[in-house]
């Protein structure tokens, strides 16, 4: 149940008719898309760092990249990385149904753990992940390798609907992973560190 803050931080931005398309869309097709305060605080963070090389583990149908695309600089290019063939093809349509040029794009199919060791060397401003919760804690070591100086990092839904929060003793898997890794972000002195209350948790780290 969602408290009257966080109704009031979903409802601050209403979505237009491409996000709304794109969300529609997104769950149509069984993806969960970020919510629109995760959203707008995406496009925020991206915005801050002028983004312009952003690389997001888990492409789903659209929503969160056309968030970072609005957060970007104009000319900003979204390397984003999915293992589902067809919600891929569901965000693409959705870009460029929202002007975003095909030079802009890097949509990758494949398994983010393949990936992200092929990608550049502090080469993006931000990274975002949300896709598979038990691989955060090695998505967290790439991102780390990726990110320039002053490059910011993002994993949504940490919180796991509430239970990182709670007691440790009986975790699923899922939670003690992503139990794990808010402690590893929060301990590692190359990381500045916040967890933002929307979206179910993201945790905010910008690299030293």
């Amino acid at each position: 149940m969602t408290t009257p803050a966080e109704q009031a931080a979903e409802a601050y931005l209403a979505e237009d008719e491409g996000l709304a398309r794109t969300r529609a869309a997104g769950t149509a097709a069984g993806a969960h898309p970020i919510s629109p305060a995760g959203g707008a605080a995406l496009a925020v963070l991206a915005a801050t760092v002028s983004a312009r090389a952003v690389v997001e583990i888990g492409t789903g149908a659209g929503v969160s990249g056309l968030y970072l695309m609005r957060g970007m600089v104009p000319d900003g290019t979204l390397t984003s990385i999915d293992v589902n063939p067809e919600l891929q093809r569901t965000a693409r349509a959705s870009f460029l149904a929202a002007g975003v040029g095909p030079s802009r794009l890097r949509l990758i199919n494949g398994m983010a753990l393949e990936v992200l060791p092929r990608l550049t060397d502090g080469g993006y401003d931000l990274v975002v992940a949300d896709a598979v919760p038990a691989e955060y804690p090695c998505y967290l070591a790439e991102a780390i390798r990726l990110l320039r100086p002053g490059g910011i990092l993002v994993l949504e839904g940490v919180l796991d609907g509430g239970r990182v929060a709670g007691d440790a003793a009986g975790d699923s898997p899922v939670t003690a992973a992503l139990r794990e890794v808010t402690e590893q972000v929060r301990e590692d002195e190359r990381l500045l560190s916040a967890l933002l209350p929307v979206s179910d948790g993201m945790l905010c780290a910008v690299r030293r």
